[in-house]
């Protein structure tokens, strides 16, 4: 396959390679590769401490890696990390707006530094469209984790990036915003757009992704289509957690 194309043979939005990070004589991740295409809604699935979240702050610059290299967008992110931030949008693990803004004020600063013209109007929408209510003009630090995580999802698609970058997308939102993500973020892909999430609970892997990456102790053990002949053979979970070695384990599903 060409260098420049990711599995679905699309242009290459994230190409990741030989990417290590070590903490000590701790290798948090360990020697992957991998690489998403354009219009591909690629889910990295994982139990809790194997790696996703390192990897989503080594993709958007927040860490540096020991050893590898990333780009994002086409960009080296080593080299300018802040441009990768600025053109992809991006949903942090458990982020805290600013406590002093309100939730309005905070959308707008967002919006002020991507500097978007008439700003206002797209605000709008994405309070319409989360249910805000009244909780816009709350204070960020009285908002619920749920109503926080909606606020961070919110900025990250707010200039309409070709990008986003999602750390548990779902985590705290009830099962109504939930299906109305899930919703959106498939409507996203199928006009162009192209999603990187991390989750660890595979029902959502099963109902959004177009293409998944497992990763056990900071090793990519698989990659590939959810629809590849491989994972049609057998049942997703028991596929799963064999690759994982925890047979049997529902903490993870």
């Amino acid at each position: 396959m060409p260098v420049n194309v990711g599995l679905s043979g699309a242009l290459k939005m994230i190409e990741v390679r030989n990417l290590s990070k070590s903490y000590g004589s701790t290798k948090a991740v360990n020697d992957i590769s991998f690489s998403v295409g354009k219009g591909e809604l690629f889910g990295l699935l994982g139990p809790n401490g194997s790696g996703k979240t390192t990897i989503i702050k080594m993709l958007t610059g927040q860490i540096k890696p020991t050893s590898g290299s990333i780009r994002v967008l086409g960009v080296d992110v080593l080299e300018d990390p802040v441009r990768v931030r600025k053109l992809a949008g991006i949903v942090p693990e458990q982020e805290t707006p600013p406590s002093f803004l309100t939730a309005e004020e905070y959308l707008y600063f967002v919006a002020n530094i991507r500097k978007m013209e008439n700003y206002e109007k797209a605000c709008e929408k994405w309070f319409e469209f989360l249910d805000f209510g009244d909780q816009k003009n709350s204070l960020c630090k009285d908002l619920s984790r749920g109503t926080r995580q909606k606020l961070m999802f919110a900025q990250a698609f707010l200039h309409e990036p070709e990008l986003a970058i999602i750390d548990e997308p779902l985590i705290n939102l009830d099962p109504v915003m939930q299906r109305k993500v899930k919703d959106f973020l498939a409507g996203y892909v199928k006009s162009g757009g192209t999603v990187f999430i991390s989750t660890h609970i595979l029902e959502i892997a099963k109902q959004i992704c177009t293409s998944i990456g497992i990763i056990y102790k900071g090793k990519l053990v698989y990659t590939g289509h959810l629809d590849d002949l491989t994972l049609q053979e057998r049942n997703f979970e028991e596929f799963f957690l064999e690759l994982v070695g925890q047979p049997g384990n529902s903490a993870l599903v």
